[in-house]
């Protein structure tokens, strides 16, 4: 008499719905395309343009930036879940921290290289 309540089998059910839902395949297509297109802007630029160098190096990373918020919501799911703010909370400071450590240590290393 192993009977399983109504209620485990729905609750077992729920869960793997959860876990199905977490992307559609539209999104992942619409989502690739973008980030196909977002690549080979800069290569484009690079090797196709009489772009001055500053320009170039503007593209490259606002593509760059277009590019990571692309991967964010289209594959990363940070708006998805039970706490998107928090999960956009920990990406800001992650980004606080990595941008602190790479401009200090552009910082210093151009430091170093003026007093040498």
């Amino acid at each position: 008499m192993s009977q399983h309540p109504a209620g485990a089998a729905e609750h077992g059910h729920g869960h793997h719905d959860e876990h199905e839902n977490h992307g559609s395949l539209k999104a992942y297509v619409i989502g690739f395309i973008i980030s196909i297109v977002l690549t080979v802007i800069p290569l484009l630029v690079v090797f196709e343009t009489s772009m001055n160098k500053t320009g170039v190096i503007i593209t490259i990373i606002t593509m760059a930036v277009i590019q990571l918020i692309v991967q964010l919501f289209f594959f990363m799911h940070i708006r998805e879940g039970e706490g998107p703010k928090y999960n956009v909370m920990a990406l800001v400071l992650g980004l606080f921290i990595v941008l602190v450590i790479v401009g200090g240590s552009v910082w210093i290393m151009s430091f170093n290289s003026v007093v040498q």
